[in-house]
């Protein structure tokens, strides 16, 4: 019973791995447009570039602020959106290359490569139709960048997936196997030491 159920944790079926992949990186996907969608139709006067929008959401928390950001996450690298284009394809499909491939992955690797993809498709998305990231999200108890759902997702979904790294199995050592092939070396060097030992006194005796 034990095995099976690590196995089912470190083990998903590839039919397992790709639907909730695909279904966690939609669900970002969406809530992040969706997000984006209600502040740029919140801005006035219209059309939303240039366009400005702030209001309190958690007083001395967290507030909304409109900001088109040419840049990466929390509005760094500015002028390398197109970079930051190919980098979200390529962080896709190689995202997908490992759940496809690994022989071993925690279903929390699932999760956090699929918010991952989620996040920047998101932003990506935006640079490709605007030239710029809408990003609305302000901290107002910390001088923070302003960042969007996207980022979030991309953010939290690297924690996961790396909490998901160090629990899965692969990066364990085996106790028992460990201690056994620690045992082994040592009886191969006593069993060395000992035939260095008879050939050096067959060498002294001339035998």
């Amino acid at each position: 019973m034990a095995s099976t159920t690590a196995k089912s944790q470190f083990q998903p079926a590839l039919r397992w791995r790709l639907c909730v992949a695909s279904v966690v990186a939609i669900a970002c996907f969406a809530l992040d447009r969706a997000t984006k969608l209600a502040v740029q139709m919140s801005l006035d006067p219209a059309p939303f570039v240039g366009s400005r929008f702030e209001m309190p959401l958690i007083p001395g928390f967290l507030g909304l602020s409109y900001v088109e950001n040419t840049g990466a996450a929390f509005s760094m690298g500015e002028g390398f959106g197109g970079a930051f284009v190919l980098l979200a394809l390529v962080v896709t499909v190689g995202a997908f290359a490992y759940l496809l491939r690994a022989e071993v992955v925690s279903k929390l690797e699932v999760v956090g490569l699929a918010l991952v993809v989620g996040g920047a498709i998101g932003n990506a998305v935006d640079r490709a139709v605007f030239g710029y990231v809408v990003d609305f999200i302000a901290t107002e108890f910390i001088d923070f960048p302003v960042f969007n759902v996207a980022d979030i997702g991309i953010t939290c979904g690297v924690v996961i997936a790396f909490i998901g790294f160090l629990v899965s199995p692969a990066n364990r050592v085996d106790a028992t196997a460990e201690l056994n092939r620690r045992d082994e070396a040592d009886r191969a060097r006593r069993a060395k030491a000992r035939g260095d030992r008879a050939r050096a006194w067959r060498e002294r005796n001339g035998r």
